[in-house]
């Protein structure tokens, strides 16, 4: 994968400002993305790729990009993708290299991507990079959620739950933590964050800091 930097135009001296929103499947946080760019303009959003079939209600280039599986092994054989994963069996989900850096060029950039994938970006830009872990209230919650959605079938439920309990395992890698128990207040919070790390002094944001602690350095 081609994780190389590329210099940002926006002004910011040189930095470059990279929001990840990443959760459990069913969590939540393509809502919460969507509440959060229309309440915040100047956030672009970077559309990442996919191979899994698309759902009803959903904008081909707008929620993702959906390709074939061919189309998904050429990017991956030419290094086009930052970060991809199998997220399910036959599902690939992956981030475009052009894509954040056309979208970061601009301006700030919001991605919502699983959690494998988010720390990969986290790792390829470092401190320039904010990511927000969505959890639900509980197990309980998310599989009712997954239900009622209506896209999983009892098999691939299972699977999403199982996985889920191993991300919110692993919850504490990430910079901060919203409970998307009430979608209202998980989109204030997740604001309140994204604002505080945009406006922040790189080198004295207390969630980097703290991420450094962790990392030793």
């Amino acid at each position: 994968m081609n994780k190389s930097k590329t210099s940002n135009s926006n002004g910011n001296a040189d930095r470059r400002r990279i929001v990840v929103l990443t959760a459990p499947s069913g969590s939540g946080k393509t809502s919460i993305a969507r509440r959060v760019m229309a309440q915040m303009p100047d956030l672009r959003f970077s559309v990442s790729v996919t191979t899994r079939p698309i759902r009803h209600y959903e904008r081909d280039g707008v929620d993702y990009h959906f390709v074939s599986p061919e189309t998904f092994n050429d990017y991956i054989e030419s290094g086009e993708l930052l970060e991809y994963q199998e997220v399910y069996p036959g599902r690939l989900y992956g981030t475009l290299q052009r894509e954040v850096d056309r979208t970061a060029a601009e301006g700030p950039v919001l991605l919502d991507i699983d959690v494998k994938g988010a720390l990969n970006v986290r790792e390829a830009f470092g401190t320039d990079c904010f990511v927000i872990f969505i959890r639900p209230p509980s197990l309980e919650e998310l599989e009712k959620r997954l239900t009622l959605r209506g896209s999983e079938d009892p098999s691939s439920l299972a699977d999403r739950i199982d996985k889920a309990t191993y991300e919110l395992e692993h919850q504490d890698r990430f910079d901060a933590v919203v409970v998307n128990e009430d979608l209202d207040s998980a989109v204030t919070d997740t604001l309140a964050l994204i604002h505080s790390f945009l406006d922040a002094d790189p080198d004295s944001n207390p969630a980097i800091e703290s991420r450094q602690r962790k990392n030793g350095d």
